[in-house]
């Protein structure tokens, strides 16, 4: 049995995703847009508005009697457990007994005939306080002594310590890194049906369908095959819809058994921001010896992170950002520690990057270091320090860098993005003076593929071929936008020789796929493409079987290829084939699945290989800033980024475009602000900005590596696309900090922390003039 032939196959096309025309039509179906039955109840959150306090009572009485309600949720009203920990901290509950820990913490839910009845009865709620003292950052935890949320991790190799002791330059800092809110397009909802028995079915949005299953499952004090998860589609996830989801599942799942009537659940923008976590705040302190042509001898780093009040996913996310601390570079010796650190704000979690980013951007903060320390350019100090052959080819996790291109991608960008030429000129009109200062920076990025929990690396699939041809696809990932589901389409019409408008692409269900993982850590393709890809083998395979049987061949003489099925000499309609083996009686449905190979990790001694295989990149930005004002602007920005042998080109470089104005949103507009009575101000579009379209780069070429093929064998050669290119942004951070290095003639390192708003930029640029005066 043999496949079609490459230049017959849609894999490695172009092609449109496959909802495309739905969304800028209006027509794509998300949870809200589904038609509400009769009956349908509405739930609205009632948030604490304390940041830290003992609950000295709770009077709802108002709440209930106001126009319109059903009735009310607290925490005495969950049969089964009140908790939804996604890591099994069991530090989470849905609505607290005793303690508030945030401001904004849900404390219970109304449930009304309408949304607007039940938004406005959460205002009537008497709540008497007794307050304690809080810690909003992980350096105010630290000083007041606050615990960790899971256990730190420490990664080694080498004496760090002697290293940095005997090198010939010595250089220690502290990068405060700021966090990032979602802002997706589609807020938080649910929508629970109720149904016989135990059952109950959700609508939501969620990247994670079977943690939504088993939360409310465990909420409800049922099992899990009493609850249905189904997700169609969303409006946007970046990762915080991958545990966030859990607390409004669960409310709208207890309101729909409690009252035996539908119930959907949708928070405002601004109860959506304040009460689901964000892409985790970090205080990192570095301490890195190199010598005199640069090159790194020792690191030492601790990174404390701002977690919030629960663990949430804090302890992986951490734990990613140390293996994330090298980037590109090699440490000869080397220390990284983690302090996940407890604060009396929202729990922290998921978000593209999963605490990469944070990693990274300490690795180019260490290369920037050197460079202004030596009088070097930063692309000298990184390539000096890049991954090379066998002595310099180890991880500070133990695991060997096999697959190593990050050179080969940097030169070529070099090249093309003419970075030498126009660095020289962003010199020379510096060298002028004047208000408008340039900068220009290329920085690489090396980021790990994998869930780094290895047992999350694995997905399941399952295709029905009907009796006339048509297929059913269904897998385990969750479409968001990224295109996912039109690439695994992509994969099985290329299995079956058939055009890819014969998939049908169904909703994600846990009653069709159970068990499944969360689509993150890039590895949505990557994980649910094989496993669809079994299913369609074992289909093939008794097709094959029952074709050679019926005209006297052998299996292997029968090809599946673009127009049809090759039994030998003679050519059979891929429909026609199907119809003749359903009348045989042959099995047209198959279960897929995948686990990753070749992948293990054992944290107690930090050591494994956690990654099947890396990613690469790299970007050139250029910019300009105003010294007087601290404002800038993106002149132009040059990418080229290793997505291996791309399943769809055009939806790739969709991804790289997308992660790299979005790396730039975390690193210039994007920045979350608390009060210090521990209120979030910065919960809506008015006072949070994320990138606008005029943000954008004047010049923004970008470029897909198309010699690459990715050495392992995953779906296709193809590489993950999802989260890799967003710390190509740090590109415009750095050239940011170049631009203000100018003002005292490169002579220090800016030290920006980030966001670099245009208040920081300015701030710098005047200390640095200060000091040179």
């Amino acid at each position: 049995m043999k496949d079609q032939t490459a230049s017959q196959s849609p894999v490695h096309q172009p092609l449109a995703h496959d909802s495309a025309a739905k969304h800028v039509t209006g027509r794509a179906t998300y949870t809200d847009d589904i038609p509400e039955p009769a009956g349908t109840l509405h739930a609205y959150l009632g948030c604490a508005t304390e940041t830290h306090a003992h609950i000295r009572a709770m009077d709802l009485d108002e709440v209930r009697a106001a126009p319109g309600v059903i009735g009310v949720l607290t925490a005495a009203d969950i049969p089964g457990h009140n908790d939804i920990s996604p890591t099994g901290h069991h530090d989470e509950p849905v609505f607290p007994t005793d303690l508030v820990e945030y401001h904004g913490q849900p404390l219970f839910a109304v449930v009304a005939e309408t949304r607007d009845a039940a938004r406005r009865a959460a205002t009537h709620a008497h709540i008497d306080y007794e307050v304690l003292p809080h810690a909003l950052d992980p350096v105010a935890a630290q000083e007041a002594g606050y615990p960790h949320v899971t256990d730190p991790l420490t990664l080694a190799r080498g004496d760090a310590r002697a290293a940095l002791a005997t090198a010939p330059h010595r250089i220690e800092g502290r990068m405060a890194i700021g966090g990032q809110d979602h802002m997706y397009l589609e807020g938080q909802i649910a929508f629970a049906v109720p149904g016989e028995d135990e059952d109950v079915s959700l609508h939501c949005s969620t990247q994670h369908p079977s943690e939504a299953q088993h939360m409310v499952a465990h909420v409800l004090g049922v099992a899990s095959n009493a609850v249905t998860v189904n997700v169609r589609r969303m409006g946007g996830g970046f990762g915080g819809k991958e545990s966030q989801m859990n607390l409004f599942c669960a409310v709208a799942a207890l309101a729909a058994k409690k009252w035996n009537r539908p119930v959907k659940i949708r928070p405002d923008r601004d109860q959506d921001m304040t009460a689901t976590g964000k892409r985790h705040d970090f205080v990192v302190d570095y301490d890195v010896g190199f010598d005199d042509e640069g090159r790194i001898t020792g690191v030492d780093g601790t990174f404390a992170a701002r977690c919030g009040f629960s663990s949430d996913l804090s302890g992986p996310v951490t734990d990613r950002a140390l293996f994330h601390a090298d980037n590109a570079y090699f440490y000869p010796h080397v220390r990284l520690q983690s302090r996940p650190m407890k604060t009396n704000t929202v729990s922290n979690t998921a978000f593209r990057g999963f605490g990469g980013p944070q990693g990274v951007i300490v690795a180019e903060r260490m290369i920037e270091e050197i460079a202004y320390a030596l009088g070097r350019d930063t692309l000298d100090i990184r390539k000096a320090n890049f991954y090379e052959d066998e002595g310099r080819d180890v991880t500070p996790y133990h695991q060997t860098v096999a697959d190593n291109i990050i050179l080969r991608v940097v030169e070529e960008l070099e090249a093309s993005a003419e970075y030498r030429a126009r660095r020289r000129a962003v010199l020379d009109h510096n060298a002028q003076g004047g208000i408008i200062r340039r900068g220009i920076t290329l920085t690489p990025v090396k980021f790990g593929i994998s869930f780094t929990a290895t047992h999350f690396n694995q997905a399941g699939a399952l295709i029905h071929v009907y009796n006339d041809g048509s297929i059913h696809l269904n897998h385990g990932g969750t479409e968001m936008g990224q295109g996912l589901n039109t690439k695994v389409a992509q994969v099985v019409a290329d299995a079956f020789g058939v055009d890819i408008a014969r998939i049908k692409i169904t909703q994600t269900t846990t009653e069709k796929v159970p068990n499944t993982s969360a689509t993150a850590a890039s590895s949505g393709s990557d994980l649910n493409g094989m496993a669809a890809l079994d299913a369609a083998d074992q289909i093939k395979a008794r097709l094959a079987a029952f074709a050679a049987g019926r005209w006297q061949t052998t299996p292997e003489a029968v090809r599946f290829v673009a127009g049809g099925v090759q039994v030998g000499a003679e050519m059979i309609p891929f429909a026609d084939l199907v119809r003749a083996a359903y009348m045989a009686r042959v099995q047209l449905s198959a279960a897929g699945f995948y686990k990753t190979p070749d992948i293990h990790w054992d944290r107690a001694t930090g050591k494994g290989r956690p990654f099947y295989y890396y990613a690469y990149g790299a970007a050139c930005s250029e910019v300009e800033i105003d010294t007087l004002t601290g404002e800038y602007r993106i002149l132009r920005a040059d990418v080229l980024h290793d997505v291996g042998r791309s399943i769809n080109p055009a939806l790739d470089r969709g991804q790289v475009e997308g992660a790299f104005v979005q790396g730039v949103g975390w690193l210039t507009t994007e920045e979350l602000w608390w009060d210090e009575a521990g209120r979030l101000r910065t919960h809506a579009p008015s006072t949070y900005k994320i990138p606008l379209a005029s943000d954008r780069p004047r010049v923004f070429n970008v470029a897909l590596a198309e010699w690459s093929q990715n050495r392992e064998r995953t779906i296709k050669r193809s590489k993950a696309v999802g989260e890799p290119p967003f710390m190509l942004g740090i590109s415009v951070f750095e050239a940011i900090s170049m631009a203000v290095a100018s003002v005292a003639d490169y002579r220090e390192c800016p030290r920006l922390d980030t966001p670099a708003t245009p208040e920081r930029v300015l701030m710098a640029v005047e200390r640095l003039k200060e000091g040179a005066a």
